[in-house]
Parts: C-alpha cells; structure tokens; sequence
C-alpha cells in the first residue's frame, strides 16, 4: 500500500510513474529479439525527435544531406494493443488510499505496458471503451506513440457503459496481424459486449490476456454499513449493504469472478486478478510474467 500511495504523488505525470515502477523490472513482454539474429532492413523513414542516433543511416545523411532512420522487421514481430475499461464503475475509489481508484490502477499498468512495448521495438496501440463509445490510438513505433498513448491514456474519464456488442464486434479489424491484446477491466458486467470481443479475437488466435481490478472493500465486502450505493451504469436505484447482507455479498461476489476464470479459462485466456491497494509492480509482473510464458 505504501508503495502505490508513493506512486500517487506522480499521479499527473505518467512518464514519471512509469520510470519508478519500472526500474528493476528487468523484462519485457514476449520472449523476441531486437537486435543481431533475425533482424532484417525493411524501410527508412524520416527521422524523429527521441529516435535513437545509432539508427540513424550516416551514409545516406552524406548523400541527402538529411536524417533517416533504418526501420527493421524482426522475426519475433509482435503489436501489443492495450485495451483501457474506461467505463463508470472504474471511477471506484479505494477506502483506504486517498486518491486511488480502479481507473488510476489500470491506466498506469497499461501507460507501463506501453513504455515496455516501446522499449522493445514493437508497435503498439490503444482502445478505450467509455462512454458507450470506442476511441482507437493506432498502432505505430518509437518515443513519439508512447507520448501519443500516454496522452490518451492521460485523457481518458471513465463514464457512461461500454459500447454494445456490435460496434466492439466492427472495430476488431485493428487486429489483422498476430497480435498481444493487454485488457484491463475491474470485470463486474461480464459476461459482456467486452468479453465477447476478447473471445472472439483469442479464437482469431491473437494473444490476449485480461487484468481484472478490485478494491479492498470489494474483496473484504468491508463497506461501512448501511452506506447508500448506486450502480453508476445501471441507475436502479440505492442500495444499502446491512451486515448482514456481507457473508451474501461475499458469496456472490465469489462466484461471479469463478465465472470470469473459468471462461477464461475455456477460452485460453490469461487471467490476472489484483487488488488495487497491492503493490502495482506486483500486478505488473505478474501480467508480464504470464505474456513471457505464453510467447516463449
């Protein structure tokens, strides 16, 4: 917990988490290569602020008197793409750290996936679903795409409910080449138009595992008692947890992440479960781990 409330102060600037909760880290997001064997020429383009000097071509700097910088295929190639719940119910704060939310936790795991992306060489882009709507940052490499998803990450508001299942189902053509799909949710409508499309790009045998998110007060049902509570997509009503609703509560709470496991499970997808309030570099390993293991 202390390390995660540390972490908040950096909560305006992304980059700044993201180095603190990478140094160390050691590792990547699949097991390639990219640089010696393996490696070919596929393109030059024109050079970028933040591209690193040894890609430049000084040879044809001589010749063109211009910067270019030599773009290489690797036989590992691999697009990470990072899919952001940005609905209401991801604005759920913690109750025990100031400041911290389901939304926080998961746009910076996934502002951490991009740096590593960016860091190997590969391309990588974001989805957000918010508001009943889908807002793509398309796939691209280097230092600049991370300031782009960084700033859309930075951006994003959870609001409103997904988008229904048929949009979801028209913008998978993001998804031509094998890709690796990083989906952070905290899972509670599910199954749903969301699930739905993560199945059905894992049988379009993309790599795609799901990062599920709960506070402390979910998990230990420890909601002061009687406190009014509105499902922020659904508008049904107040609710009020008595006490002795919690041991229900807890039973059925239980149940429905069974089900999201066993789904995955049915369905080959990596399923990582974290508690908001743990520290965010554990969760991040274990994400990580689990693409490690599938790509090796």
């Amino acid at each position: 917990m202390l390390e995660t409330a540390a972490l908040l102060a950096h909560a305006g600037k992304l980059d700044l988490v993201i180095r603190h909760v990478l140094a160390g880290l050691g590792h990547g997001i699949h097991a390639g290569r990219e640089r010696g064997a393996g490696v070919e020429f596929s393109e030059y383009r024109a050079y970028a602020p933040g591209d690193e000097w040894r890609r430049v071509d000084w040879k044809l700097l001589a010749r063109a008197d211009r910067y270019y910088v030599r773009e290489a295929e690797r036989d590992s190639h691999v697009a990470a793409w990072l899919w952001l719940d940005a609905t209401a119910s991801m604005a759920e704060p913690s109750r025990e750290v100031a400041g911290l939310d389901k939304f926080w936790f998961a746009r910076t795991m996934l502002a951490c996936v991009a740096a590593i992306a960016q860091r190997q060489g590969d391309a990588f882009g974001l989805i957000v679903c918010t508001d009943g709507r889908i807002e793509f940052t398309p796939a691209s490499r280097g230092p600049r795409q991370l300031q782009r998803v960084l700033a859309a990450l930075k951006a994003a508001q959870p609001k409103g409910r997904l988008p229904d299942a048929e949009a979801l189902k028209k913008c998978l053509h993001f998804a031509r080449a094998p890709s690796l799909v990083f989906a952070a949710t905290d899972a509670l409508d599910w199954p749903s138009p969301l699930s739905e499309a993560l199945v059905r790009l894992r049988h379009m045998r993309h790599d795609v595992r799901l990062l599920s998110l709960r506070t402390r007060a979910e998990v230990n049902a420890s909601f002061k008692s009687g406190a009014a509570y509105r499902d922020p997509e659904g508008g049904d009503g107040l609710h009020r947890l008595q006490g002795a609703d919690r041991d229900a509560y807890r039973h059925a709470l239980s149940a429905h992440f069974g089900n999201v496991a066993g789904d995955c499970r049915r369905h080959d997808i990596p399923y990582v479960s974290a508690v908001i309030e743990d520290p965010l570099q554990d969760a991040l390993r274990g994400w990580l781990n689990v693409a490690v293991r599938r790509s090796a």
